[in-house]
């Protein structure tokens, strides 16, 4: 198969083409814009490998879209580029109705014209994946039961709103087309390669700098964490074993509060560092509790018995194993990140 995966410069997407690489025969063409948070640094391992094809365009571009698929003829589409820093919808909103949904038109309409030009098995392989998070479905309190594929929607902040937008567009191309349509909604990923804004590296790079780990609110809000590359073998699932119209909800099972992992990765990291940045006795004493953000969800957990049960899929990985594994990579990998803040990866 030939797979266009957009948006494969980012944490999940390169994660995700290092898998399909490396446990199949199908080829990628990674198409992404490389915004601030694409990083070609991340698939160094890759980048020589004759199936794999990288393509510098902006889904926003209807024409260059439409290039791409004239050039490729894929086989299939997934789909993960996306503005996705809820802090920066807050702030700026635009280009996340930008991308998040006239770049998901675009690739839907270019998808449509391609799939009507297909015939025979070709066309009825033909598949397009729409990855999206469980934030489109708002939060729950207390002992609320999980998200499961029939939750309604309830978006809290400017990117939930724009991918739930997203994903009504997905489905309804499916109706109102025929388009052979997935939808995922996956839970908090976390891992290898995961730009250093995000809680989980954001806290281990500013722990080994001695600054301190800004912690919104009480830290009280309960996320559940997925392991990047059990997200990446699921998506590969569904893509290939997935029925036609469905949604899957993918999740770790593994709910933490935010104040728990912070603290769960200055345990971790004081057992592996043996010098200390200069003047810090205790890691925890870096964390800083700081107003909370607007429209902060308070819970998120995922029930993953759907793909648990049909595709038989299961997280490889526990919090505490793919937490020490991540805090691992990050003190063996400083010039992957060191790169990222000095600014030298957009020079690649």
């Amino acid at each position: 198969m030939r797979i266009i995966v957009t948006g494969g410069a980012g944490f999940i997407g390169s994660t995700l083409i290092k898998q399909i690489l490396s446990n199949t025969d199908h080829s990628v063409i990674n198409i992404d814009k490389l915004t601030y948070a694409g990083n070609l640094d991340s698939l160094d391992s890759v980048s020589m490998n004759p199936n794999y094809f990288f393509e510098n365009i902006d889904i926003c571009n209807r024409n260059n879209v439409k290039d791409i698929f004239l050039k490729y003829k894929p086989d299939a589409v997934m789909h993960l580029a996306a503005e996705s820093h809820v802090d920066n919808s807050i702030s700026s909103p635009s280009i996340f109705i930008d991308t998040n949904i006239i770049g998901t038109f675009n690739l839907l309409e270019e998808s449509r014209a391609h799939f009507n030009s297909l015939e025979g098995d070709t066309k009825n392989s033909f598949r397009f994946h729409h990855i999206s998070t469980d934030e489109v479905y708002g939060d729950l309190h207390g002992t609320d039961s999980k998200f499961h594929e029939k939750t309604s929607y309830k978006p809290s902040s400017p990117y939930s709103a724009s991918k739930a937008s997203s994903d009504h567009l997905v489905r309804s191309w499916g109706r109102t087309y025929g388009l052979p349509i997935i939808v995922t909604n996956c839970s908090n990923n976390y891992g290898p390669n995961q730009f250093p804004e995000k809680l989980i590296p954001l806290t281990i790079i500013n722990l080994l700098n001695g600054k301190e780990i800004p912690v919104y609110g009480n830290g009280l809000q309960i996320r559940d964490w997925l392991y990047v590359e059990d997200h990446a073998k699921a998506l590969i699932k569904v893509l290939l074993f997935g029925d036609v119209g469905s949604t899957y909800n993918i999740g770790g099972n593994n709910e933490m509060k935010n104040i728990e992992v912070v603290e769960t990765i200055c345990t971790i990291l004081s057992e592996l560092v043996d010098d200390k940045p200069n003047g810090v006795t205790n890691f925890k004493d870096l964390i800083a509790f700081v107003n909370d953000r607007p429209g902060h969800d308070q819970r998120y957990a995922i029930d993953s018995s759907k793909i648990m049960k049909e595709l038989n899929w299961a997280p490889e990985e526990d919090f505490t194993s793919g937490l020490n594994k991540t805090v691992k990579w990050y003190l063996n990998n400083n010039l992957w990140w060191e790169r990222i803040i000095n600014g030298n990866y957009k020079r690649k």
